[in-house]
């Protein structure tokens, strides 16, 4: 059977970013050479055994209360669990000196959720038939942005400035400011922070000159890596709360990607429409995720293990991934983005004779996958030929993995590089 689709139905049928790369992905490790590949595409959450020790405490905890049937048996609020938003608003007002209201606060299924919900409530075409815009300041962001608004015409990002120190090859992508307009077309502004797949973290500066040229109109930031949980920051960051800012959070790389929790915080008026959103859509957030995290966020531990082990563990990645690349990559304009945050690295091979999918290509013949840098410039209207030379490296393998997919990454560098010469 083939149905018939409409407008909104074609959109969202089809894979977006590195969705679709997945799926080439699949195919290759369920081939008969799977167990050869060190893959290093993954965006999955290394299983830490103190993380997963956190949420097995948590859940035996629920499971020996009263609560147990209420939380997992019956319906709950739109907004959230009572006590994941109590505890939420506790920490927050606790470690950031603000004063959060219940009404400030939503729990959604996933922070991708979240993005969906302020994509089609705040970008789109008005009920006048203005077409409101979804602005990502800087460009690469999140491929899953991609993917978020009925209407991709009204995504629009913005090509950066780079910040590139030659000699060390290491770079850093900044806003470009004389570029980036917030208009009456502007209908909300959306960036990572720290920002999936580069890494990079936006200033205090940089981000609250933001939030002042969007003073009219809501800034989400996708803080799904940032403090205090799962506190994926390599570099000092504060969260910015601005009155106009809404802070989008999740507990996935925090050790709960299945359960799908996201958090959002901001002005009560822009939360009210997302949660109206989001009852018709699917009423709310598993309960049994937001229940077990209330417990890890309301004892401190969630925090804490951010901290002392989830942090440390991928900060360790990157570093194997820094010194592998310094000590093998032959004398050409590679770049590694600035170790800032999240879970992965990012790499510009400046002039590369071919395109990032032929690359990509070519280094699974050596047994490595990694992610081409192309669908992470979602809303970049023109061409860029930097877009073209970027990949994506995940930190969730070995350490002893993936400094031998460096070395291959290095030897296929040098072997490109040499032939396009």
């Amino acid at each position: 059977m083939t149905p018939a689709l409409t407008q909104f139905g074609q959109q969202m049928s089809h894979l977006t970013g590195v969705r679709a790369i997945m799926k080439d992905i699949i195919e290759t490790l369920q081939s008969g050479q799977s167990a050869d590949f060190i893959n290093l595409s993954a965006g999955n959450p290394v299983i830490l055994p103190e993380v997963e020790q956190l949420w097995r405490d948590c859940t035996a905890e629920l499971l020996a209360s009263s609560d147990y049937g209420e939380v997992v048996c019956r319906y709950g609020s739109s907004r959230g669990y009572e006590p994941l938003i109590e505890a939420i608003r506790v920490d927050f007002n606790q470690r950031y000196g603000l004063s959060l209201q219940a009404e400030n606060i939503l729990i959604t299924p996933g922070s991708q959720s979240l993005y969906f919900l302020a994509a089609n409530a705040f970008g789109g075409y008005t009920t006048a038939g203005q077409l409101k815009e979804i602005i990502l300041p800087l460009s690469p962001d999140y491929t899953g942005y991609g993917g978020v608004s009925l209407y991709p015409e009204a995504l629009r990002a913005y090509q950066p400035t780079l910040d590139v120190d030659a000699a060390a090859h290491r770079f850093k992508y900044r806003p470009d400011f004389s570029q980036l307009a917030i208009t009456e077309q502007t209908g909300f502004v959306l960036f990572s922070r720290p920002c999936n797949p580069t890494g990079n973290v936006l200033t205090d500066s940089e981000v609250k000159r933001i939030t002042s040229l969007a003073a009219n109109v809501p800034v989400f930031i996708d803080s799904a890596y940032a403090p205090p949980f799962p506190a994926l920051n390599f570099t000092e960051m504060t969260p910015v709360l601005t009155p106009n800012v809404v802070h989008g959070m999740s507990l996935s790389k925090a050790g709960l990607p299945g359960e799908r929790v996201g958090i959002a915080l901001g002005d009560a008026a822009i939360i009210r429409v997302l949660e109206s959103f989001q009852t018709n859509l699917c009423i709310h957030s598993s309960r049994y995720g937001q229940a077990i995290a209330a417990k890890a966020i309301a004892s401190g531990a969630l925090g804490e293990i951010s901290q002392a082990v989830i942090r440390p563990h991928y900060r360790q990645k990157f570093a194997v991934i820094e010194a592998t690349l310094d000590e093998t990559m032959p004398d050409v304009p590679w770049y590694l983005h600035r170790a800032e945050g999240s879970i992965f690295a990012w790499l510009w091979l400046q002039d590369l004779p071919m395109d990032d999918q032929t690359f990509y290509q070519a280094l699974k013949q050596y047994g490595v996958i990694i992610v081409p840098g192309s669908p992470f410039f979602p809303g970049l209207r023109d061409d860029w030929e930097h877009k073209h030379q970027c990949f994506r490296i995940s930190l969730t393998d070995t350490a002893e993995r993936l400094a031998i997919a460096i070395r291959r990454l290095a030897t296929l560098t040098q072997k490109v590089y040499g032939q396009g010469s």
